[in-house]
């Protein structure tokens, strides 16, 4: 094994994290713009500089050994020091053109996204956002590979090695439409039982919610006749029908004919935050970023 930094070219290291990303010399090769061979000799150096096989051949691809798990995270940390110190020091809102990728569910879309690219157009406006699904099984391996810059989550569903910020308080509001018998009075616990209810589950099977839970607590339980995994269809069912919706307040801004009322029964909140990876953690436009998504969400409030 070679011991001798200078004896280390700083491309095998970006061989070796491309290698471990993409289980294939094939797709490596692609990532980084060479050709197959080259990269497979950058491979016999990184086997030869670590004395290790590093990746054993399977027939789904490359399977890395243990030393190269070992390797992984040391590997992508110093390559992340290294793109922040060919960074320019400053970073400018009106001049960047970068692309700034998002993880977000619909509410969040609604919520959060929205007032962030109406102050982001004005100020940055060379900046691209992409915003893709919260897919908490991949959420890791997503922050680790770049995939995705920063996602909006809650406290309870932000993996330990990310760091996070609270955006604020969510509570929950009753929606129903405005010409509904019930729009012009008060919902007492027993006609809020007794009327259909709509419940947004992600999982799009679910009958039980926070509104559940809370009924649960004094001896109560309602009806759901619709369980949907987005909040874009609740307007259109309600306009149509006489159930009722229990959502978050931030997505109770609706057409006029939709009435916003208190819930009947005291129904636990939750707390928004944003999460990101230490490896855009001190990049400057990453935290201009930051920032200024926190100011819009307070904005909202």
């Amino acid at each position: 094994m070679k011991t001798d930094i200078r004896t280390l070219d700083l491309n095998l290291l970006k061989t070796l994290d491309a290698l471990l990303d993409e289980r294939s010399v094939t797709r490596a090769a692609a990532r980084l713009s060479l050709t197959q061979p080259a990269v497979s000799g950058m491979l016999t150096r990184l086997r030869d500089n670590f004395d290790d096989p590093l990746f054993i051949r399977a027939p789904h691809g490359m399977v890395p050994t243990l030393r190269a798990q070992q390797l992984a995270p040391t590997v992508k940390k110093i390559l992340s020091d290294i793109n922040a110190l060919l960074q320019p020091a400053e970073f400018d809102p009106r001049t960047a053109e970068l692309t700034f990728t998002l993880a977000a569910t619909d509410y969040a879309l609604k919520a959060v996204v929205v007032p962030f690219i109406a102050a982001l157009k004005v100020q940055a406006p060379g900046i691209r956002v992409r915003v893709v699904p919260v897919e908490p099984e991949r959420l890791s391996g997503q922050f680790e590979q770049g995939k995705i810059d920063l996602a909006l989550l809650t406290p309870h569903t932000t993996p330990g090695d990310l760091h996070s910020r609270t955006l604020y308080e969510e509570r929950y509001v009753c929606l129903l439409r405005a010409d509904h018998p019930d729009a012009q009075r008060p919902l007492t616990l027993d006609r809020f039982c007794s009327l259909e209810h709509i419940l947004v589950s992600y999982e799009g099977e679910s009958f039980w919610g926070v509104t559940d839970d809370a009924l649960a607590k004094v001896g109560r339980k309602r009806r759901i006749g619709l369980s949907v995994s987005s909040f874009l269809v609740l307007p259109e069912v309600l306009a149509v029908s006489e159930m009722i919706a229990v959502v978050p307040s931030r997505m109770a801004h609706s057409p006029a004919l939709i009435c916003v009322q208190e819930p009947p029964v005291e129904i636990q909140g939750f707390t928004k935050s944003m999460a990101w990876h230490e490896r855009s953690h001190r990049d400057a436009a990453q935290q201009w970023l930051r920032e200024l998504l926190h100011e819009t969400s307070q904005r909202e409030a």
